[in-house]
């Protein structure tokens, strides 16, 4: 027979509560508000670099839908609760989207089809990530005190 202490279901709910993956809001906040900026840069990129028609309206609904989908995985954040992660992988589809349409559509100068591509890479890569890491937590991370 052996000596070693048996668990009784007390230590249980200690052990999930250590074993819970937290997510620290205040980071994950900053990446969505880059997000929405990259978004608001593709909305203004056309009125600044020479585009087609097809490209403005492309880069200036795509870069809205970018800039309200973080925006609102921003204000979750702000709320200590959790980015949805739907929301965060639809914004991957569209930073997708964003980077293979100068490939797609004719953008009017190659300095817009470069900031389109590289901003849709840097959208779907941070929002991949948002999306991982908030699907992965069960609960946000309380670190901070709100007056």
């Amino acid at each position: 027979m052996s000596n070693t202490p048996t668990d009784t279901g007390m230590d249980s709910d200690a052990g999930s509560a250590r074993n819970r993956e937290t997510l620290n809001t205040d980071v994950m906040q900053w990446l969505s508000a880059l997000v929405a900026l990259i978004g608001l840069y593709l909305v203004a990129s056309p009125f600044i670099f020479e585009s087609t028609d097809a490209a403005t309206w492309n880069d200036t609904l795509v870069g809205t839908g970018i800039f309200l989908l973080a925006g609102y995985n921003f204000y979750r954040l702000s709320k200590d609760r959790l980015a949805s992660v739907a929301v965060a992988s639809l914004t991957v589809l569209l930073g997708l989207w964003t980077a293979i349409v100068p490939y797609v559509m004719e953008m009017g100068s190659n300095e817009l089809a470069t900031g389109t591509t590289l901003s849709g890479l840097a959208v779907a890569a941070l929002s991949a990530y948002n999306a991982y890491a908030n699907g992965k937590a069960d609960a946000p991370d309380h670190v901070r005190t709100r007056a």
